[in-house]
């Protein structure tokens, strides 16, 4: 489902539908505040790094999961990742393989994931976490969760689109927002925006007052691949949170883009969504291209007929995030 164009209005001008909503927004922050203010159930032997947002929806937490991953592999550590595996049917805790499962059954992002490092999913994310422990990893990430008080964390990073930025500044259904702004940064260590710079110096001078913690920048930027993108038409379709996103950076690289289709977040490719994208391809002359996420969800018939643009997460600042979890060592 598409966020409604209203949450993203200036938070200084929200609109008659936002400030007709705000008392519903109200409750529904309440109700966060009284979950979060429970006490953790359970405290790893070894350090948690959360990864989460406040906003609802996409802001590059997938990402950026997989730049802490691939970074604190580089370290030498063993870093898994403890995950919902929202849109999956299992409830765990279950160890996520690439050979094994399929989205339908654990969900396309932690999917993507178990190609970077070992994951556990699960709907009690205490069990999961004790799973991935007791199998070796020095470290847990968090994949969401920020509003989840069932794991004590010793970092917790909030993740936002620096395009996007925090909307209008109102909770669901005012706004995009899980929670306030200030509400959420009390719980954090950083905050990584993900953006341009010319989004990233706008979301700077829209949120600096609230900005209480830790600001690092980070860019989603298009992996080498030795794939050469100009001159040549495409068919773009994405199911992700921003997918305007997607076919921004696509022609940055010089694609022809005749065609691109917005599809709501994890929506499932069936067969005959693929089929109608596939003769629309062959009207257009263009080759369907999409993103990492969507490539997991994929009909076996499709995977060869479709490019994938892999993107990562560039980020500077990740000295501040080595500093953190070394005092956490220490601790």
């Amino acid at each position: 489902m598409r966020a409604p164009e209203f949450w993203y209005t200036p938070p200084d001008a929200p609109g008659i539908r936002a400030r007709f909503l705000a008392p519903l927004g109200a409750i529904y922050a309440r109700a966060t505040a009284k979950r979060v203010r429970q006490e953790s159930s359970y405290h790893l032997g070894i350090p948690v790094i959360c990864v989460g947002n406040i906003n609802a929806g996409g802001t590059g937490k997938t990402p950026a999961v997989i730049a802490l991953v691939q970074h604190l592999q580089q370290r030498g550590m063993s870093p898994f990742v403890v995950s919902r595996g929202y849109g999956g049917s299992l409830e765990g805790p279950v160890e996520v393989s690439e050979k094994s499962h399929t989205y339908q059954k654990v969900g396309d992002e932690p999917l993507l994931i178990s190609a970077f490092t070992r994951i556990w999913i699960g709907k009690d994310r205490a069990a999961a976490a004790k799973a991935a422990e007791k199998a070796g990893a020095d470290v847990i990430i968090m994949d969401d969760g920020h509003q989840n008080p069932l794991i004590s964390k010793d970092i917790s990073i909030v993740i936002v689109d620096a395009v996007k930025g925090f909307g209008n500044g109102k909770c669901i259904p005012a706004g995009p927002l899980r929670e306030p702004v200030q509400a959420g940064f009390e719980r954090a260590d950083f905050l990584v925006s993900i953006g341009p710079d010319k989004a990233q110096n706008a979301f700077e001078k829209t949120w600096k007052s609230v900005i209480t913690i830790p600001h690092l920048r980070g860019v989603l930027a298009p992996l080498e691949t030795g794939m050469d993108w100009s001159g040549t038409r495409f068919l773009a379709f994405a199911g992700i949170g921003h997918p305007e996103k997607f076919f921004y950076t696509l022609q940055s690289l010089g694609a022809d883009l005749v065609k691109s289709e917005a599809l709501d977040d994890h929506q499932p490719l069936t067969p005959s969504l693929m089929a109608r994208l596939e003769n629309e391809a062959l009207l257009l002359g263009a080759q369907m291209v999409t993103t990492e996420k969507d490539a997991v969800r994929l009909p076996s018939g499709f995977r060869q007929k479709v490019l994938t643009l892999p993107v990562r997460l560039e980020l500077n600042g990740w000295d501040q995030i080595d500093a953190a979890l070394d005092r956490v060592g220490r601790s």
